[in-house]
């Protein structure tokens, strides 16, 4: 694990390349790392080619829309981008290109990925788009698809409390993505809103253990106001 006091820009400069696959953690704004977001779009040149794994599109002019509409992103799989109109645009023009996911089945692949389970059975999006170019399995005399399982490079997740070990946890929802993410990355960068130190965290409210997180950074101030 880097040192503690690690800036955004050491976290990222040692763990992120260009054409990288990211898991981006967050839903809406919680839980979403907009400082470590923010640090890659003002070096753009330096991050391209990416592919991002993440819940939504956010909404324009934060979160990830900043590396979209930069042309940071060549592919974005994710389960709901209705709130981003721009990237629909980007999407239908061809731009960038879009995989989207059932919500259930996109947390489920994650979580076998981080359990190391190479693909899930499910019988969600039979007969629908959803299962194109996708293997099939006969079971009990039912058809069901193969999901592979999905993995990243580096998480970025931003979690509400952090300590200086690593241990993570999470207020309420925001928590959504975070952790399964956290544990289905070669690379875990934890962006904290509060950082405390080892020890603070009781065992039982740690969401996310250290043994999974690389550098823990601080959050900066929020482009539209605390969560």
């Amino acid at each position: 694990m880097l040192d503690r006091g690690t800036t955004v820009e050491k976290a990222v400069t040692s763990y992120v390349r260009s054409g990288q696959t990211l898991m981006v953690g967050g839903f809406g704004r919680g839980g979403v790392p907009f400082t470590t977001i923010k640090y890659l779009a003002d070096n753009a040149t330096d991050y391209r080619n990416l592919t991002l794994i993440k819940n939504d599109a956010n909404e324009p002019g934060i979160g990830i829309d900043l590396l979209l509409k930069q042309g940071q992103v060549k592919k974005l799989i994710a389960t709901h981008i209705g709130l981003n109109p721009d990237f629909i645009r980007q999407m239908n023009d061809g731009e960038i290109e879009c995989e989207l996911i059932p919500q259930g089945i996109f947390a489920e692949k994650i979580r076998a990925g981080g359990a190391g389970i190479p693909a899930i059975l499910t019988d969600i999006g039979l007969g629908t788009e959803v299962a194109h170019g996708k293997a099939t399995y006969e079971m009990e005399g039912k058809t069901l698809l193969v999901e592979p399982c999905m993995r990243g490079d580096v998480a970025l997740i931003c979690a509400d409390i952090a300590d200086n070990a690593g241990n993570a946890w999470w207020r309420g929802s925001n928590r959504n993505m975070c952790v399964v993410m956290g544990t289905a990355c070669d690379r875990v960068i934890v962006e904290a809103k509060q950082i405390v130190e080892t020890g603070n965290l009781k065992a039982e409210d740690i969401h996310l253990p250290s043994v999974f997180v690389d550098v823990v950074v601080p959050a900066g101030p929020l482009p539209h106001g605390e969560l």
